[in-house]
């Protein structure tokens, strides 16, 4: 008769006990490259991909699910060798292999989507992935939000210690659903004794990503507000996936933030960059991107702001603590982050069709941002009165 409360495995350490391991959002971005360098580590045994569709990565066993669906927990409990042929594209289980860490990486990110739909789906597969995690025994539970949740304030520390307190509010892009996950990852622990919750916190990612802190860089300007001191710190998803690695092989835990070392102050970046600053004061920046959301012509809310006006900036402790090294600088970060957004052109976090580009880029000096902005305006005032 199995008890009511499973019992969490115990740690599997050394090569004779090699880690099954659960990797969700796998298809794609994070999940597919961390999917990919664990079945090279030699201390883990098995990679189950999950995702709602197959990805590229050969060796995973691919099983294809809705993460919010309850049925996961059956998957993390009886995972054995995976058989291809199962209805709707899944990959049946055969055996018992039962999970070890499960690393929670599907979320949505996206700019675009619909912000409801965006948070239903983001904070209900935490929950359901830790909640099915703790009912099949597994012992790990890896998640991931950003640095962001620290919040960006004036007196923030600098470098901010991994306990700081997290002071960030839901005002900023997708900020409101990580802090959510991060009281689900806070209250798990007590909720099922036992299981271990590992939260990281990354500085702005970089590589593939799609953010409105990497859409600042798309800008013909860049935004300073006036009496503002921004730092800026980056992460390269590869050297995120090696501290996932980290977390995986339970080499740290609790929470754990990661980036490059140190920071660039916005006279680096201006001079790094070659992009001159345009300089506003705080009504004027904050105003016009308070309007342009409400209108619905950005998808970026004036909190996002808060991030290119005050420090953020981590120490990662933890990590360096255990061994672990980011392999790019900050420097490096900001060259890979121009490359990938050279042609892109981006104003008041609204992407730019090659029209619009044409037309607010033609304008000279400090009042190219503010052209395309007031041109956004006047189409929406239009469309309104008709």
């Amino acid at each position: 008769m199995s008890s009511p409360e499973p019992a969490v495995r115990a740690a599997r350490n050394g090569p004779e006990a090699p880690l099954t391991v659960a990797v969700t959002g796998a298809a794609g971005g994070v999940g597919a490259l961390l999917t990919e360098r664990l079945l090279a580590v030699p201390e883990v045994r098995r990679v189950l991909a999950l995702d709602e569709r197959v990805g590229d990565v050969k060796g995973a066993d691919w099983h294809t699910l809705d993460i919010r669906d309850p049925a996961i927990a059956d998957l993390l409990r009886t995972s054995g060798a995976a058989r291809a042929g199962a209805p709707g594209g899944a990959r049946e289980s055969a055996g018992v292999d039962p999970v070890d860490v499960v690393v929670h990486l599907a979320l949505d990110l996206d700019l675009e989507s619909d912000p409801a739909a965006r948070t239903a789906y983001n904070v209900r597969g935490a929950q359901t992935v830790l909640t099915a995690a703790a009912a099949a025994g597994v012992r790990r539970v890896v998640l991931c939000t950003s640095a962001m949740v620290y919040g960006a304030l004036p007196d923030n520390d600098v470098p901010l210690a991994e306990d700081a307190e997290l002071r960030a509010t839901a005002d900023a892009t997708c900020v409101g659903d990580l802090l959510e996950i991060e009281r689900l990852a806070k209250r798990a622990p007590r909720a099922h004794p036992g299981l271990n919750v590992t939260v990281l916190r990354p500085a702005i990612l970089v590589g593939g990503t799609d953010t409105a802190l990497t859409r600042y860089f798309e800008s013909p300007r860049l935004l300073v507000v006036a009496g503002s001191r921004p730092r800026w710190q980056f992460c390269h998803v590869e050297d995120l996936v090696s501290a996932l690695e980290f977390a995986v092989l339970e080499k740290v835990e609790g929470e754990l933030a990661v980036g490059c070392d140190g920071w660039l102050e916005q006279e680096e970046v201006e001079e790094l960059s070659g992009i001159r600053r345009m300089e506003l004061p705080p009504s004027v920046a904050l105003g016009a991107a308070a309007r342009l959301h409400r209108l619905g012509l950005t998808p970026s809310p004036a909190g996002d702001l808060a991030y290119t006006m005050h420090p953020w900036v981590v120490s990662g402790s933890k990590l360096y603590e255990a061994g672990w090294r980011p392999r790019w600088s900050n420097e490096e970060v900001l060259a890979e982050l121009l490359r990938e957004v050279a042609g892109r052109h981006t104003v008041a976090g609204r992407r730019l069709g090659r029209k619009d580009a044409a037309t607010t880029l033609g304008a000279a000096g400090a009042t190219v941002a503010l052209v395309g902005t007031a041109a956004l305006v006047r189409r929406a005032r239009r469309a309104r009165r008709r």
